[in-house]
């Protein structure tokens, strides 16, 4: 099992833990402190997104339109260069055709062609049920994937227990998901970015991709287990991570080059959802490899002394 060409990375193990921890309790500390900007799925309420084909009205006029028509706690936001969104309480079909015609009435001289480019709305019932919804979905995947991690390994019961395996695996988890969440926080305290249910689902994503990069590596070393019984657990650990890191760089790379594309031509609506999944699924990268596995090596050490 000797390779002269593994990358020392357990032997820095209390380094990428101590750091990653940080980086995690920043993250933490900002989505507590800001929190995450709610989006009308999460609050209820209408969007409406409008086009403005010559002269796009400024935030500080639509603003100030709006608050005439007693939209008083309407929130502008320019999109793009030719768009603005205006998220306000609960609109029926009637209001929302009341309020598309004064927009048009008033921006819409000199031939500006004002064109609605989407008009969603949703109740405060449906919205809670979402919240509830995604708040469940997170924490039954969390134990779903410790369950399976836990089984899957149920044949390498030492020098660590199986289910001690899906443990960290959610430890790391929850760092990617801290990092998603933590960005987001700043993009939703200095630029009003807002959540929905797409962040939900890049979240459920992000979670899948991570876990699937761990559990690679963590596989590899079940393998060397079995094969060698080497009586140097961290040597196993740290022979396993080089023997899957080339499939770890290229995977993430592959996934990441499409994503980049979708960022930047994707278009707005797709553009939060994108965002996530790539800070996400880099950090996944990341952690299987600095958190995961010199984890795993740190416990087998403290289970030793603990004898």
């Amino acid at each position: 099992m000797q390779n002269n060409m593994n990358l020392p990375f357990i032997k820095y193990s209390k380094l990428w833990v101590t750091f990653s921890g940080l980086v995690a309790l920043v993250c933490l500390a900002l989505v507590v402190v800001w929190g995450l900007k709610p989006g009308i799925d999460f609050t209820g309420g209408s969007l409406l997104e409008t086009s403005y084909s010559i002269n796009r009205p400024s935030v500080g006029e639509l603003q100030n339109y709006l608050s005439s028509k007693n939209y008083n706690n309407a929130v502008v936001q320019p999109i793009g260069d030719k768009s603005m969104v205006v998220r306000l309480g609960f609109l029926s079909e009637d209001e929302h055709q009341k309020l598309l015609a004064g927009i048009r009435e008033q921006y819409g001289q000199n031939n500006n062609t004002i064109r609605e480019e989407r008009f969603e709305t949703i109740g405060a019932s449906v919205s809670r049920q979402l919240r509830q919804r995604a708040l469940w979905a997170i924490i039954l995947v969390s134990l779903g994937i410790i369950a399976y991690v836990a089984y899957a390994f149920r044949q390498v019961s030492r020098p660590v227990a199986s289910w001690k395996y899906g443990l960290l695996a959610i430890i790391a988890l929850i760092h990617d998901l801290l990092l998603v969440m933590g960005l987001f926080a700043v993009l939703g305290h200095y630029f009003g970015t807002e959540i929905d249910t797409a962040f939900v689902v890049a979240l459920l994503t992000v979670l899948g991709y991570s876990v699937n990069d761990t559990i690679v590596v963590f596989d590899r070393v079940r393998e060397n287990l079995l094969r060698h019984r080497s009586d140097d657990f961290s040597e196993t650990v740290n022979i396993g991570l080089n023997q899957t890191l080339a499939r770890s760089i290229n995977t993430t790379l592959t996934t990441l080059f499409p994503l980049f594309t979708l960022y930047f031509l994707g278009g707005s609506t797709i553009h939060n959802f994108t965002l996530a999944l790539l800070v996400g699924i880099a950090s996944g990268a990341y952690s299987s490899i600095f958190i995961a596995s010199p984890l795993l090596t740190m416990v087998e050490k403290w289970q030793r002394r603990a004898v």
